[in-house]
Parts: C-alpha cells; sequence; structure tokens
C-alpha cells in the first residue's frame, strides 16, 4: 500500500506536471512575474468558470477577505457575524479592521453557521455577515441572503474551502458558492481543492462598482501609477502561482468529484456504526466538495483515536480544537457559553480523515478499518 497523506499534492502533480513544469518555465522566460499575462488569463477562466462578473486575484484568502470589508466600506466599531466554529482568518481580518467581531453557533448536522444565531445575535450595528462554506458545504445561502436583505446588511461568503461547489437556490437554480453573497473570497493555499505551489487568493463580485473599488485596494489604492486614489494594500497573486492554477482549473471538477467518491466510500464504511457520525454526501446535488471529510465520534475518545491513528501510519487533522470565543485573541465578556453548544461539543469530537484526489481504495479500506477497531473496542 503506498504511503497514505493528508494532502497527496505530489500525486496530484506527476498528472499534470508536463502543463505546470511548461508553465512556470514559460512565466520565468518572459520575466512578467507580477500581473503577467497569466495572471489575467486565469482572471478570465475563473470568471468563466464560476459564471461571475468579476474575479479581483489577491496574495491570499485572508488578504481576500480583508480587502472584501475594506471594499465594502466597513467601519470601526461596525458589527460583523460570523460561525464560531472555523478557521481564525476569518475573524482575524474583523479585528484587523477594528471592526467587532460577533460569533454565533453552528448547526450539528453541517456544522455550518446556524441562521437563527444570526438573527438573535443582529442589533443596529451589525453590518455584515459572513458565512463560512465549512469543509466544503455550502451554507443556507438562501436564509441568509433573506436576513441580510431584511435587515440591509452586507454578505461577504468566505469560500475558501469550498471552490466548486454548487448551492441549489429554493427555486431549483444552481449557483456557485462565493458567487451568491455581495462579494465572495477564496485562498489558493496548497492543500485546497484548487491550491496553487505557494499562496494565493481571489475575490468575487457581480457589483461593478465594488470590482472597481478592490481592483485599486489591492494594488496600494492605485488605478493609475502613482495616483492613490484609495486606501490599500499590496496583495497581489504573481504570476507563477496563476498558470499553476490555470493548470488545475480545468481539472477542478474531476478533482471535486474524486473527493466526492472518496467521501462515499468511507460513509459506506462507516454506515453502521452509532458511534461515528459521517458528513452528509449528497447523491442528487453536488453542494459538498469535501475540502475535509469529517466525522463526529460518539462514546469513544476522539484524542486517543487521534494517537491510535498516528499509532498506525495514518494522518489526521482535529478542525477545530478550539471554539474562536474561547482564542486569547478574540474572547470577550459579550459571550455566554450556552450560546455555544453545538461548537463546545464538536470541538471534543470532530476528526478529519485524509481526503485528496488521489485516495485509493486500498488505502480508504485500511483507514476504515482502523477506526472501526478503535471505536468496537
Amino acid at each position: 500500500m503506498r504511503k497514505i497523506q493528508m494532502v497527496d499534492l505530489k500525486g496530484q502533480y506527476e498528472k499534470i506536471k508536463d502543463q505546470v513544469n511548461s508553465g512556470v518555465m514559460s512565466v520565468i522566460e518572459s520575466t512578467a512575474f507580477i500581473n503577467g499575462p497569466e495572471v489575467h488569463s486565469f482572471q478570465k477562466e475563473l470568471e468563466d468558470y464560476l459564471g461571475v462578473k468579476h474575479v479581483i486575484p489577491c496574495a491570499n484568502g485572508t488578504d481576500a477577505l480583508q480587502i472584501a470589508m475594506m471594499g465594502l466600506g466597513l467601519q470601526p466599531g461596525d458589527e460583523v457575524i460570523t460561525a464560531d466554529f472555523t478557521f481564525a482568518a476569518t475573524v482575524e481580518v474583523i479585528a484587523l479592521l477594528n471592526l467587532t467581531p460577533v460569533l454565533v453557533d453552528v448547526n450539528p448536522f453541517d456544522f455550518n453557521i446556524d441562521t437563527e444565531a444570526i438573527r438573535k445575535a443582529i442589533t443596529p450595528k451589525t453590518k455584515a455577515i459572513v458565512p463560512v462554506h465549512l469543509f466544503g458545504l455550502a451554507a443556507n445561502m438562501d436564509e441568509i441572503m433573506a436576513i441580510a436583505k431584511e435587515h440591509d446588511l452586507f454578505v461577504i461568503e468566505d469560500n475558501a474551502q469550498g471552490i466548486g461547489s454548487n448551492y441549489m437556490h429554493s427555486n431549483g437554480a444552481k449557483a456557485k458558492t462565493g458567487t451568491i453573497g455581495h462579494v465572495g473570497t477564496t485562498s489558493f493555499f496548497p492543500s485546497k481543492n484548487l491550491g496553487c505551489y505557494g499562496d494565493g487568493g481571489a475575490i468575487f463580485t457581480n457589483d461593478d462598482e465594488l470590482a472597481h473599488t478592490i481592483r485599486g485596494v489591492v494594488n496600494h489604492g492605485m488605478y493609475e501609477r502613482y495616483h492613490h486614489d484609495v486606501v490599500g494594500v499590496n496583495s497581489r497573486l504573481d504570476s507563477m502561482q496563476a498558470t499553476i492554477l490555470r493548470a488545475k482549473l480545468p481539472h477542478l471538477d474531476a478533482y471535486n468529484n474524486a473527493r466526492r467518491d472518496a467521501a462515499r466510500k468511507y460513509t459506506a464504511a462507516f454506515a453502521s456504526n452509532e458511534k461515528i457520525i459521517t458528513p452528509l454526501v449528497c447523491d442528487s446535488c453536488d453542494c459538498h466538495v469535501f475540502h475535509q471529510y469529517t466525522l463526529v465520534i460518539k462514546d469513544a475518545n476522539r484524542d486517543e483515536l487521534v494517537k491510535h491513528l498516528q499509532a498506525n501510519d495514518i494522518p489526521c487533522g482535529v478542525y477545530y480544537p478550539i471554539p474562536l470565543h474561547l482564542q486569547k485573541a478574540y474572547a470577550d465578556e459579550r459571550y455566554n457559553e450556552d450560546d455555544f453548544k453545538v461548537t463546545n461539543q464538536l470541538v471534543k469530537e470532530c476528526i478529519s480523515l485524509p481526503m485528496h484526489t488521489e485516495l485509493d481504495d486500498e488505502q480508504i479500506k485500511f483507514i476504515t478499518d482502523t477506526i472501526l477497531e478503535f471505536v468496537n473496542r
């Protein structure tokens, strides 16, 4: 059996290395390292793939969130609601801009932001909602957009884990996650479903005016060289990363389908075990792209399971071990533990298994057999 990787980037590279290598050499020979033709081509190709009017590439996914908020003109003291159960970058940028983070609980069935918790958290100071399409599963965007419309709020989609996921609206229409809110963001960190070989990110919007503002923000506030019209930052996707993303983008749907297939095999293996709660796997839609395949372990010790897997050379992850509202940087006396019952339980019970495009049946069987051996003791 091949060595099990949490993410097998080398195996993925082997299948596209000719295109990647030729693209990288082309960039080197052109010396157009910043804002070169590869960046502009990737931007257009991603716009076409997502069905969105504007893609603005940037340096990483965290910058993408910060720039989106800057573009919307949010002001210090404005409240921004987001999920307690996610990576810190989402709340980090809120704090960096001197906005006020408002953390709320998530649903127990899909780990995405609880829309009722959003409603309860809205105050006259609330200006935006940041839903996270956690682990690659689309959040309830119809309800979130309805809440936003009712209260005149912006919606900033954190799509760092969900690129390629399709959200099905209640009327049957489909849209790519990241393109439904006022603005969406993503990360091209190497382990993402569409990842480069360094850092990278992008912002999406169908709003022409907002796109214009954001294009200035990412480039020191300039639309014309040395003319600084808005306060900006230096956040650009470099041409080397763009050419790698161009090589991968045509394969993104196949990559996501491979992840779904692996998820189905995992779920089938665990189906009859009451101690293991598996994530939602839809056969009727493609709303989940399985950036992570995350289990909830009941009536068994999750941390001991981690040790058991490590002892058998099976990598795993605990995403996330500490709720954001209990992190030292984001603790706030406003928070009540009773408002985070789901998150507080998930951090004790969640475990993410190897998930990538190169998983094979032998590896999946070894992983699932090893887990079942532990929980059935």
